[in-house]
């Protein structure tokens, strides 16, 4: 891997060196006989600092398939159902072995907001798969895939080069590549993924923190070059476009790019290399000090998605409710697990399941939560052993799909209870 978030890579198979041109992007002829190509990330004039553009230098170029022809519809949220209810979903099920569902097949949308045509929105999958897309590729059109494998890894071939992706890693596939993902041994598979229309996933800004802290540039990985010259009859190239699945063909694997230079490119991260900022005296911070990527919108300070994690820690602060506080929020908040026990809420909320609080819902600790942490006694404690929580947070009002609220049948119709048994502590005759 090349390691870096942001920077300007070169790269090239080491089995034709010197196949990246000197000194230029578009020669009059390549090394190799290959044909250039460039993938743009952003509009031509976008800001030099903001501009995000790659060249690959490929055996075939890109445009050599059949027209498209419409295979799917993909539920993106919009004429989802509304709903202000607390939602929670129980682990989504898995395919059966016996039968044989890829990454594609497996793509299901929970929720979401906005439209990619007015590239403005969002949306929330859930991936459940067991098997390779065997000669099969996708991309997406409609904007960045940051996915989350929660359970069995992910062995992912982009036009950029090979990843290996495993549950408490995440990886960001942006809008226009290419890419087959094979589950590890042909085993069942289970993640969540968030959709951006709106732009790219950057870092969040540190302010006061500093230079240094939360997810470090340097632990983003980005794949080397590799590629395949691979004759394929029939070779299926699956493209999702304003929320409809499409489906072309091609005599060749779409993999035979042999060298690449620029910024726009995939990369994965090891959540546990999030270095945690927290309070050491009293209350605690907001969970924004949590945020690893954000996909800003245009209103300063406020984000098309964020994605937020909750990872092990220390717990130090003194006179102070520990766990997350009771809270309306003007975001809409899902949370997943990927593995362990969430400590605001230990008993139903489970891996491979995860919740969804709409903007202004009130939520927060069920009542063994509560009743735990009012009581204990405060001393330095360590938090999420053996847990990783996260949340993708959007200022976005988000609809629930038909298949998110029926077909999935994983709506645990009874998450409202765990709040139903809080007391009334109230003492009118209390004195400090």
């Amino acid at each position: 891997y090349l390691s870096g978030f942001g920077n300007e890579f070169t790269s090239e198979d080491p089995r034709c060196p010197g196949s990246l041109p000197f000194g230029q992007n578009n020669p009059q002829k390549c090394p190799y006989g290959l044909y250039a190509e460039q993938l743009s990330g952003t509009a031509f004039t976008a800001p030099r600092m903001e501009n995000m553009r790659s060249w690959l230098y490929r055996i075939r170029p890109s445009v050599l398939h059949s027209p498209f022809i419409r295979i799917k519809n993909v539920n993106r949220g919009k004429g989802g159902e509304e709903t202000d209810n607390r939602i929670r979903w129980k682990p989504f099920d898995m395919p059966d072995t016996g039968d044989s569902v890829d990454f594609v097949e497996g793509l299901h949308t929970l929720c979401g907001a906005g439209d990619p045509r007015t590239r403005h929105g969002i949306a929330i999958h859930i991936f459940l798969c067991n098997t390779s897309m065997n000669d099969k590729c996708f991309y997406n059109s409609d904007g960045d895939f940051l996915i989350v494998p929660q359970h069995g890894a992910l062995d992912i071939i982009t036009e950029f080069g090979k990843m290996k992706v495993e549950p408490n890693e995440i990886c960001v596939l942006q809008i226009l590549w290419s890419f087959t993902i094979a589950t590890a041994h042909n085993g069942p598979t289970r993640g969540y993924i968030l959709e951006v229309f709106n732009g790219h996933f950057q870092l969040p800004n540190l302010g006061p923190i500093g230079a240094n802290g939360l997810a470090n540039p340097r632990d983003f990985l980005t794949p080397v070059a590799w590629y395949e010259d691979r004759d394929v009859k029939g070779y299926r190239m699956i493209s999702k476009y304003q929320g409809h699945l499409f489906q072309a063909e091609q005599d060749h694997s779409p993999f035979d790019v042999v060298a690449w230079h620029g910024n726009y490119v995939p990369y994965k991260y090891n959540l546990s290399l999030f270095m945690v900022v927290n309070a050491v005296q009293f209350d605690h911070c907001d969970p924004s000090i949590f945020t690893v990527l954000t996909c800003p919108s245009n209103k300063p300070g406020t984000a098309i998605a964020d994605f937020v994690i909750f990872p092990p820690r220390w717990s130090v602060q003194e006179h102070t409710f520990r766990p997350p506080y009771y809270h309306r929020n003007c975001m809409s908040e899902f949370m997943g697990l990927i593995f362990g026990n969430y400590e605001a809420k230990e008993e139903g909320f489970l891996p491979g399941g995860g919740s969804l609080h709409s903007m202004m819902t009130p939520h927060g600790p069920d009542t063994q939560c509560f009743e735990a942490a009012s009581n204990t006694n405060l001393i330095p404690t360590r938090v999420a052993d053996g847990t990783q929580a996260f949340m993708f947070e959007s200022s976005l009002s988000l609809s629930i799909t038909k298949w998110g609220e029926e077909t999935c049948k994983k709506l645990d119709g009874n998450y409202f209870k765990c709040w139903q048994s809080l007391k009334k502590h109230f003492n009118p005759n209390w004195k400090p």
